[in-house]
């Protein structure tokens, strides 16, 4: 049998690398949402309503995965984590409640109304609607990140004893819910969920486009795909580059609050100056795959690049190294690729998105088949930056569970056995990639099923309904 420890590590990493494919997919698209909205009670364009309609079935379908998800992460925290929620049950339960009371409710409520009222409420209301949708969305991810982050950067609060056994004690709700890795995280996650969705919309998008402009197939609603194809185009020319950039502002704090995982994505065992940063390595020896050092690295790279990173602008900066901390380094090979991989996925999006406004601005953009494969193959390559984002942060901060404060080894069910552990492992892996695979068939059916037609619109200029016979009202 696995050791509790472990299994219980490899279930929670199982099913969050699951749940995140959710809320990012959910969080990603409600701006987009929200704008087609706008654009179709203003403009009575049938284009608008067709993406409204079209992109809403792909949000319903990621809320309702998601809320099945997310509800078996935090029972985990009870059958698994026990002593974690035992000791830091003050501090973390409040944001997990709040994100249930306020985000939770605020989007499932008007969500009902967004999915089945157009016809019930005016144009007023239902656009409000939207607004409340989005924000419930991204207010989920606001209490969600208060509590990861503050398990990396823990502030305002104290350790004390009751009945035996030390508990975190809330001191300063203020500065444990903004502590400082929160503002960085809650920008770096909604921008990547902005970026992978566009990413995603593109390469949909560029199928269609592909099949018609290079194949010459026939496809309808043609002008969906192209009108789609534009504004995703358009929102990864501002967050790919954004992403970059806060980016590194985000390692750069990473690596004045947590020297340990900083030293761990740049794989530095020994305290040294000049640091290189790879973004392409390969090990000189086939050892080093799975315990990488900077010395032991052959690749393309910045001199001092890491060291430039961590100080913010000297590349003779000294980066602490790993064999320097008292405690056990993390698994630094996981967190050294995954690193280099969300690097590299970063700057390719960025470059996707120049080649993209360059075709469009010469006019060329349904035509360039070329882009258009790059755009199918880069369509999920969102998502997965996301995911190594998170091994890095997450396996980063090992063997802190709570940085500084509560080791990961002491923070599992005292009695959970390896047995019970093993086997619901087992479960929630064959559980998952049954789920995973049911939605990626749902999707890929209303993929292939396109926008309505305009003969099944409503709220065209020919069809809309006048404000004052909306006998809903407001």
């Amino acid at each position: 049998m696995v050791d509790p420890v472990l299994a219980s590590r490899l279930q929670f990493a199982l099913t969050t690398i699951v749940h995140i494919i959710f809320p990012v997919m959910s969080m990603g698209l409600a701006p987009f949402l929200i704008y087609f909205t706008w654009k179709e009670i203003r403009t009575r364009q049938p284009v608008y309503e067709q993406l409204r309609r079209f992109w809403t079935r792909i949000f319903v379908v990621s809320f309702v995965v998601g809320t099945v998800t997310g509800l078996v992460l935090e029972f985990e925290f009870g059958t698994n984590f026990a002593a974690f929620s035992t000791t830091a049950g003050e501090l973390f339960g409040g944001p997990l409640a709040l994100e249930g009371m306020m985000a939770f409710m605020l989007e499932a409520t008007f969500l009902g109304i967004f999915v089945f009222g157009r016809d019930r409420v005016s144009d007023r209301l239902y656009f409000l609607s939207s607004i409340a949708v989005g924000l419930g969305t991204w207010l989920s991810a606001v209490w969600i990140l208060i509590a990861n982050s503050w398990m990396q950067t823990p502030r305002g609060f104290e350790i004390v004893v009751d009945n035996g056994q030390k508990i975190v004690k809330l001191t300063d709700p203020l500065a444990a819910y903004l502590n400082p890795r929160f503002p960085y995280m809650f920008v770096h996650m909604q921008n990547a969920a902005l970026e992978s969705v566009a990413l995603f919309m593109a390469g949909v998008a560029a199928y269609y486009v592909f099949r018609h402009h290079v194949w010459g197939y026939s496809i309808e609603h043609i002008d969906v795909w192209e009108k789609t194809l534009k504004i995703a185009l358009v929102v990864l020319l501002i967050t790919a580059p954004l992403q970059v950039i806060q980016g590194d502002a985000y390692a750069r704090h990473v690596s004045e609050t947590q020297p340990q995982k900083f030293a761990a994505m740049e794989a530095v065992w020994e305290t040294d100056s000049y640091v290189p940063e790879y973004l392409v390595a390969f090990p000189t020896d086939v050892d080093d795959l799975l315990n990488p050092r900077t010395k032991d690295l052959f690749g393309i790279g910045i001199p001092g690049g890491a060291s430039w990173l961590a100080s913010g602008g000297n590349p003779q900066a000294t980066i602490r190294g790993l064999e320097s901390f008292s405690t056990k380094a993390p698994p630094v090979a996981i967190v050294f690729w995954a690193f280099r991989s969300m690097v590299a996925l970063g700057f390719w999006f960025i470059l996707l998105a120049v080649w993209g406004a360059y075709r469009w601005w010469r006019g060329e953009l349904f035509e360039d088949d070329l882009l258009h494969k790059a755009m199918m193959a880069s369509s999920l390559l969102g998502f997965v930056a996301v995911e190594v984002g998170w091994i890095v942060t997450e396996v980063g901060r090992q063997p802190w569970v709570i940085q500084g404060v509560m080791k990961t080894s002491a923070s599992v069910s005292p009695n959970l056995t390896g047995t019970e552990a093993t086997f619901t492992l087992l479960g929630f892996v064959t559980g998952y990639i049954l789920l995973l695979g049911l939605y990626t068939y749902v999707i890929g059916r209303v993929i292939r099923a396109g926008p309505p037609s305009k003969d099944e619109l409503t709220h065209s200029d020919s069809a809309h309904v006048p404000e004052s016979e909306v006998t809903s009202g407001d």
